[in-house]
Parts: C-alpha cells; structure tokens; sequence
C-alpha cells in the first residue's frame, strides 16, 4: 500500500494511560516512528496536544474504547483552531493481526493504518449536539427509574393489601397521591375521608376504591412508604429539571425541530431525542442507506450459495433505535396516514415486529431526506406516491391476464 499522509499519529486509548505513535516522513519512504505514553489525567492530556501541534500533526486515529476516548477527543478537538482531523475507529474494524499483543505496537500498527488510508472514522456529532445527546440519553435513564420506583411502591401497597390498581388507572395522579398521603399520615383511610380525596370521573367509583383501600399500616409500613414517596418526588424533579435543560438547548434547532413535528407520531421529547443522536447535519452520512444501517433498523444481508440466511438487523445504535421503534408504535395508532396504512399492510405478509422495524427505517428515511434537502413532511406527496404504485401495479397485473387470454379492461378513472 502507498501512504497518503506524510504526517499522523495512532493512539492506544486505555482508563489510564494513551500510547500514542507519530509516523513521519516523506510518503515515499519509510517513516520515522516516535512513541509516547501519556497518562490520562488532564495535565498530561494536554501535554499531548502540546506534542501533536508542535510536530504538526493533523491526523489522529484512536479506537472507540468504552467511554476513554471521550476525555482525549475533547482535548484534541480544537487543535489547529478546529482543523485536526480525528478518527474514531470501530475497535473490531483494526483488530490487531496475529503477534501484535502490546499496546505500543497496537498504537503503531492504528498509525501504519492511518498513514495508509486504511481507516473509516465512526460518526461523532458536533459538541452542541453532544452535549444535548447526553441531556437526552439521561432523561431516558431516569424517566425509567421513574417507572422502576413506582412499580416498586405499587409492589409494597399491594403486598400491604391496598389494592389501588384494580380501580384506578393511574396510582400516582391526583386523587392517588392524595390517598397516598393520607395513608402515609394516618395508616388508613374510612369513606368519609375519602370523599375529600376522590377528584374528577373517580367519585363513581368510590364504593369500589374505598374496598381497595381498606386496609392499615403500622409506623415501620408508613415511614417506609415515606421513604419511597420522597425517592419518587425527588426523581420526578430531577427529570423536570433534564426537560427544562433540554428545552433551552432545543432553542438552539428550533427551525430542524419544528421540521420533525410535522411527521406524526413525533413528539416534542423524540424530536430532542432524534436530533441528540442523528444532528442536523446528514452530510455526514453520504446515503440513506448508512444512517440507517448505523441506527440498526436495516435487515441482515446473509447470502451464501443462493440460499438467504438470517435477516436479522444489527445492534445499531440502541437510542435512535429504540425512540424510533416507539415513534413507530405510536404511529400505527393514527388512522387514515401513509406510514399507519403502510404499517398494516406490511404486518399482514410479515408480522408485526418487522413491520414494526421496516416503519422505523421509513421513518428515518423521511427525517434523513427533510434535514438533509431542507423539507417539510407533506402527507398528500405520500399519497400520491401510494396512489401511482397502487395503479402500476393494477396495470401489471392486467397485462398477465390479458397474457392468460383473459378479456380485461383497465378501470376508468
């Protein structure tokens, strides 16, 4: 292989340390090779920037691993005001070739690679949209400890003999917290305090929650109780906090954000999500087809002597993955749209859980084609697009019969 850069540098990313390798020299001929090993606190981080700008290196290339490179990336990315070009290699991509055990040669042979043009980088965003993917991912995490602390409360009512649940469909809204607090005063509650508790369509049903909730706590029940109430008051602050930091930094795409609403299903919390994860620039991905293959929502292609094996798709990124398959879901219940029609016909032929995955690629498909041609989602194009289909197949079918020799004339609009 010839090399293409005259000057670049491998690293070895670990929890504790970076090797790092500089090639140098003229392209052709052999480098000179300079190894380094820095720790990765912070003074010694910028030691190696310090390095890289005084040898003049542009090109940097290091492995993606765990969460290490981030610290490294950051430090480096604005060398040269912005213009050092750094590579983010999928670990799996340069698996070291048999005998190269140590990290210094590791560190090398990401540096050979380099020089060579053997390396593609892993997309890595922007740091404003870094940062508000952080925002995102941790607004799910902890919208989920929600959801785990008040299962674990309705397992501790239940357990206690209060059996809320059975007639009120959501425990922790007004009337439930009301009952909540009571219980956790007093340790029980009778039909006349429960009248002052109920609110809204719940009063007809009265009879029935005063029987769900007849029941007591002693002092250890109640403090405990206490104890979970205040976890889950605290949990859901926390994350009205994340909303209202995401919320300003969202200020920041008003214009991209305001373009992804038009699609339905898409909700203000999976517009933040969508655009924390993919950005606003599709430059980065030259086609479709790798966005979509990067998110994990395109089928296998497993082929070997003619036979089709597995279509299963890959991991993918687990976040835009999972907030698109929920935009899908939710998107199956809008009656009379392109992308729900579309949704049950497919399901019909090949089962909900693929069509579930084919309407997520759609749907990225369509996110990807307004951020990158700066569109607006227009449902009658759609059904246009579905109405000439559904004619050209009409049109090829008659043909057949008409091969068949049956009589069959094409209808009149």
């Amino acid at each position: 292989m010839e090399a293409i850069l005259g000057t670049c540098c491998g690293l070895d990313v670990h929890r504790d340390e970076i090797v790092a390798c500089l090639m140098k020299g003229p392209l052709d001929c052999k480098p000179t090779t300079e190894i380094k090993t820095f720790s990765a606190l912070h003074h010694d981080l910028k030691k190696l920037k310090e390095w890289l700008e005084k040898e003049g290196c542009h090109n940097v290339a290091m492995e993606s691993t765990g969460i290490y490179w981030k610290q490294v990336y950051a430090m480096l990315e604005d060398s040269f005001n912005g213009t050092i070009e750094i590579l983010l290699v999928n670990a799996q991509r340069i698996k070291n070739v048999p005998g190269r055990k140590t990290d210094v040669k590791d560190s090398e042979w990401i540096a050979s690679l380099l020089r060579e043009g053997l390396l593609t980088g892993s997309f890595i965003p922007e740091k404003e949209i870094r940062e508000l993917r952080e925002l995102t991912r941790y607004r799910k995490k902890m919208v989920e400890e929600v959801s785990t602390q008040k299962n674990r409360i309705e397992k501790f009512l239940q357990s206690s003999g209060f059996k809320m649940s059975t007639f009120m469909s959501d425990v922790f809204g007004v009337s439930g917290r009301l009952i909540l607090n009571h219980i956790m005063k007093h340790g029980q509650v009778s039909i006349e305090e429960l009248e002052s508790l109920i609110k809204g369509t719940l009063r007809k049903k009265k009879s029935e929650i005063a029987l769900a909730v007849n029941g007591s706590l002693n002092r250890h029940e109640r403090n405990f109780l206490s104890m979970q109430m205040r976890h889950l008051v605290k949990l859901e602050e926390n994350v009205q906090e994340i909303n209202e930091t995401i919320n300003e930094y969202m200020e920041k795409f008003k214009e991209s954000a305001e373009q992804l609403k038009g699609i339905p299903g898409i909700s203000k919390v999976a517009t933040a999500a969508i655009i924390g994860e993919i950005g606003i620039d599709m430059s980065k991905f030259p086609k479709m087809e790798n966005i979509c293959s990067w998110a994990g929502v395109t089928p296998g292609c497993n082929e070997s002597a003619g036979k089709k094996k597995s279509t299963k798709t890959r991991h993918g990124n687990p976040y835009i993955k999972s907030i698109l398959c929920e935009v899908a879901w939710t998107v199956t219940r809008k009656k009379g749209t392109y992308l729900s029609n579309w949704y049950w016909k497919v399901k019909q032929k090949r089962g909900a859980k693929k069509a579930i995955i084919g309407l997520a690629r759609k749907i990225l498909v369509i996110i990807y084609t307004m951020l990158k041609e700066n569109l607006v989602y227009n449902e009658e194009k759609f059904k246009e697009v579905q109405l000439k289909h559904e004619e050209k197949r009409e049109k090829k079918l008659i043909q057949e019969l008409q091969k068949r020799g049956y009589n069959i004339e094409p209808r009149i609009a």
